[in-house]
């Protein structure tokens, strides 16, 4: 089978103010950045889906859902290399849930932060019919949730068995940010 390794989502790329980070979508040509996060399974604990087991499985993934989701984007470094990607996902009319993940080699130094913090200033640009950006965040996933308290979303409380992820029922936070509210 043949593979188109240039099909892509449309073309928008967004840096971060220092240029750090750059965001843009990714495309089948990323398969091997994407293989270093998705088959940690630590970086795949609270993630929906289970770490990825071969290289023809994250071209599957690639292909049937990332190419195809509405609005996912490469979090890349200077040298435009994935380290990870973040998504917006639809909830209604009015409100969008953000999700984002990050290769192990990469927490803790902020790159996350700076992902939120851009994709939050544009979604309100590019979307202007939202009111109201939500994440839900596991509870044991602290470093997730101190990400999404620096970009200045708030912590509403937590929804006491929520979801059941990997077999097991999960409590979860939910944060939000609303077009109004400031950033940290």
């Amino acid at each position: 089978m043949e593979m188109d390794l240039n099909e892509t989502q449309p073309t928008v790329v967004v840096s971060s103010p220092p240029g750090r980070i750059s965001l843009r979508p990714m495309t089948l040509s990323d398969v091997d950045d994407y293989m270093v996060w998705a088959t940690d399974a630590e970086v795949a604990r609270f993630c929906s889906w289970e770490p990825c087991t071969s290289r023809e499985e994250a071209i599957k993934y690639i292909t049937d859902s990332v190419l195809t989701h509405p609005w996912l984007r490469a979090i890349c470094l200077e040298d435009d290399r994935p380290i990870g990607y973040i998504l917006i996902m639809p909830v209604d009319k009015i409100r969008k849930e953000i999700g984002y993940v990050l290769a192990r080699k990469y927490w803790g130094k902020g790159f996350a932060t700076e992902a939120v913090r851009l994709v939050t200033a544009e979604v309100f640009k590019e979307m202007p019919e939202v009111e109201r950006l939500e994440a839900l965040v596991d509870v044991d996933n602290v470093g997730s949730q101190r990400v999404l308290e620096k970009v200045g979303f708030t912590r509403e409380g937590v929804m006491r068995k929520f979801i059941v992820m990997k077999g097991s029922l999960r409590d979860m936070v939910m944060f939000s940010f609303l077009p109004t509210d400031p950033f940290k």
